[in-house]
């Protein structure tokens, strides 16, 4: 066997080892790239107590309480199923009832999740002040009916843009 031949054996035979821990990964990977579940697939799925994740959904309105300082108690919800999280901790300021969030920590054995983080999502109609500004200077802005900005929409002949 040629120098050219040994030296194209072993980088074929290197390239299959580094396909195979790459698959190896991704398979290992497979079941935790979800960045959250939600309340509905904790209980269809019942996952283990323990079991430490990431939940998503809205905050349950109604269900917000504050005790003694930085403990607070709120129901996730995704319109199907709610789960009761508690925390301990300063929220973020976006958190409010109705308002995206994601928790992560650990399910305990009562159903109910105990979070160490907190992360507040904004909604979809989130821009920022920036891009609003340069919307708003090509007429390209709208304000939709319950006063938040529509983008992408011109706006309508005489309308105030803020």
């Amino acid at each position: 066997m040629t120098r050219k031949q040994r030296r194209l054996v072993l980088i074929a035979a290197a390239g299959l080892v580094l396909a195979g821990a790459v698959a190896l990964i991704l398979t290992q990977l497979n079941s935790s790239i979800t960045f959250f579940k939600s309340p509905s697939e904790i209980t269809a799925e019942k996952i283990a107590p323990g079991t430490r994740l990431r939940i998503g959904g809205l905050v349950e309105a109604g269900t917000v309480e504050k005790t003694d300082g930085q403990h607070v108690a709120f129901k996730v919800t995704d319109g199907n199923g709610s789960l009761p999280v508690r925390f301990t901790g300063i929220l973020p300021d976006l958190f409010r009832e109705g308002q995206g969030v994601v928790a992560e920590g650990v399910l305990q054995g009562d159903g109910s999740f105990t979070a160490d983080t907190v992360l507040a999502r904004h909604d979809e109609k989130y821009m920022p002040r920036e891009v609003a500004d340069a919307l708003k200077k090509q007429g390209r802005w709208q304000e939709g009916q319950d006063g938040n900005p529509v983008p992408g929409h011109a706006a309508p002949a005489g309308a105030k843009t803020q």
